[in-house]
């Protein structure tokens, strides 16, 4: 066999000092030069841990106490400091998860991207600048000249992790190391990004080490899998093999935990609107520099919705389409410049009668569990805070409806006098979901409430919230860029670009037929799966649809 480009045997890594506490165990794998192969598994599984070994970058506190990595033929570990650093960059490039804290925001995107070809190339400066120019159209950022002049913080998502795409392709890497690369983005952006990666590593010859937890995603795009759990590798093969007769339990989890759809609900078309808006419109007044005119920028064009009793709507688009504004002007977060909100068919306006009891039976889950709920509050406080308004409820009423509704949602009397540090990404968002619904609103808004989680714990949470909504009947607007969980919960969707609704209808409807040239975008960038007698099968919507794709983004 010829030799790997990267050679992982048997390694080992433990907490300095601390080599019974291992994080990594007797991890082993190859990858050939021009490969593409994905690492999956949840979060802890050592899965990052082993990418940053390839580089030698994993933090002071952990060191390799087994095994070796080898890059082409060469031992990682012991190489000199010098050694390493020539590699880094030259030979092994890296796209980080969360570009906003790998990109210095005190420095243009010129001056870090030409930080490389100062180290690794003999170029003048006029020959650095044309480079980065020429890789900044590679990676289709419309204005170079701009982009080079820019900070990080004028980008978008997707922009920023163009950016770290060209900064790592830059110097045409052996291998490149993509770590959770698309995590944070919408799917429209999430699978153009991808793309262009493909395409770059392609026409350079360039291997491709990615990491995730979205395994239909690697499924698409690498030739191999390996699957880690808990700091073990527990399978590894081609994509094909891995997804229809995967061999190990825990694969078999994670296929098994990606959403599919179910049955549609019966939702009965004349109940009465919980929630209906009409007309409504946000308008933000923003200043392009200090003596600069203040310009109006508007955010939702005149928005009409109508979500039904016991009805879950969910709100999709791509980032910045204006979906987020709106759930939060619904629930009284941000202020509506004009247009009405209406409870039980009555208008509802801040300081109106009616607002202090649509406040009460208006609750909201927010994407970050950690970023929403107080670190010097315990768990107690941070559920029975929402029924500080109950009048008619005691104290002793309220601390058994408390840990009543801890209970429903998976989490007993062990978790009353903890604090959020001390809980799991999962157990804080369903500790935001008990107070979210501890005092029985007819209405809850759920924002990405689980795009920040596993894919195992992600079905866990969707699985908990479908259960409570039966169970109390409240009706959820729930808005999300993941079209696959939108698949799985939904009884109506509702597809937003822009600050404007393009389509709404049955969820089967939009999913099986859709109307509109930028739904079928979004749907293109998901599979369908189907679940077959020994794992199962992946598919993708609208193939023909791959230049809907590239006009919508227009």
């Amino acid at each position: 066999m010829n030799q790997p480009l990267v050679e992982v045997d048997r390694l080992s890594l433990s907490v300095r000092g601390l080599s019974d506490h291992q994080i990594v165990r007797d991890v082993s794998f190859r990858v050939d030069a021009g490969e593409i192969v994905g690492i999956v598994g949840e979060s802890g599984s050592g899965k990052t841990m082993v990418a940053r070994s390839l580089m030698n970058l994993q933090p002071p506190a952990i060191s390799i106490s087994g095994g070796d990595v080898r890059f082409e033929g060469r031992s990682v570990p012991a190489m000199t400091g010098k050694q390493v650093r020539a590699l880094r960059g030259a030979r092994l490039g890296m796209v980080f998860q969360e570009p906003m804290t790998s990109l210095n925001p005190s420095m243009t995107i010129g001056r870090q991207l030409e930080e490389p070809l100062k180290l690794h190339a003999r170029l003048d400066a006029p020959r650095r600048r044309e480079r980065i120019l020429d890789i900044l159209r590679r990676v289709d950022i419309r204005d170079p000249e701009a982009a080079f002049r820019a900070f990080p913080h004028q980008f978008s998502g997707g922009m920023r992790q163009r950016i770290m795409l060209a900064s790592a392709m830059l110097l045409k890497p052996s291998l490149l190391i993509a770590d959770e690369p698309t995590t944070a983005l919408d799917a429209l952006v999430q699978r153009e990004v991808l793309e262009l990666m493909l395409e770059m590593v392609r026409d350079e010859k360039t291997a491709l080490l990615m990491i995730s937890h979205d395994l239909p995603m690697v499924a698409r795009y690498c030739d191999r899998i390996i699957v880690m759990r808990q700091g073990e590798v527990v399978e590894q093969g081609p994509v094909a093999e891995i997804i229809s007769r995967p061999r190990h339990d825990y694969t078999r989890e994670l296929l098994q935990s990606m959403p599919m759809r179910g049955p549609l609900r019966i939702i009965d078309q004349a109940a009465s609107a919980v929630v209906e808006v009409k007309g409504l419109e946000v308008e933000y007044r923003t200043k392009a520099g200090l003596l600069a005119p203040k310009t109006i920028k508007k955010a939702l064009h005149g928005i009409d919705l109508c979500i039904r009793s016991g009805e879950i709507v969910a709100l999709v688009g791509a980032s910045g389409s204006g979906k987020t504004t709106l759930g939060r002007c619904i629930a009284g977060l941000v202020p509506a410049s004009s247009g009405g909100i209406f409870f039980a068919g009555k208008v509802v306006k801040p300081g109106s009668p009616a607002w202090h009891h649509y406040r009460l039976n208006c609750q909201m889950i927010f994407q970050d569990p950690f970023g929403s709920l107080d670190p010097r509050m315990k768990i107690r406080e941070i559920v029975v805070e929402a029924l500080r308004h109950d009048r008619q409820a005691g104290r002793v009423e309220k601390a058994e409806r408390v840990r009543a509704v801890l209970e429903e949602v998976g989490l007993d009397g062990r978790y009353l006098d903890r604090y959020p540090h001390e809980l799991s990404g999962g157990q804080r968002q369903r500790v935001a979901i008990a107070r979210a619904v501890v005092g029985r609103p007819q209405f809850v808004i759920a924002d990405e409430a689980v795009s920040a989680l596993d894919v195992t714990v992600r079905t866990k949470v969707l699985q908990l919230l479908a259960d409570l909504q039966r169970r109390h009947g409240f009706s959820c607007l729930f808005i999300s860029h993941d079209l696959s969980v939108v698949e799985q919960l939904a009884d109506r969707v509702v597809v937003m670009r822009d600050g404007v609704i393009v389509e709404e209808g049955k969820r089967d409807a939009i999913f099986v037929a859709p109307q509109h040239e930028y739904t079928r975008a979004l749907l293109s960038a998901i599979p369908t799966l189907t679940r077959t007698d020994t794992g199962v099968s992946l598919s993708w919507r609208f193939a023909q649809a791959d230049g809907a794709l590239a006009e919508a983004l227009q």
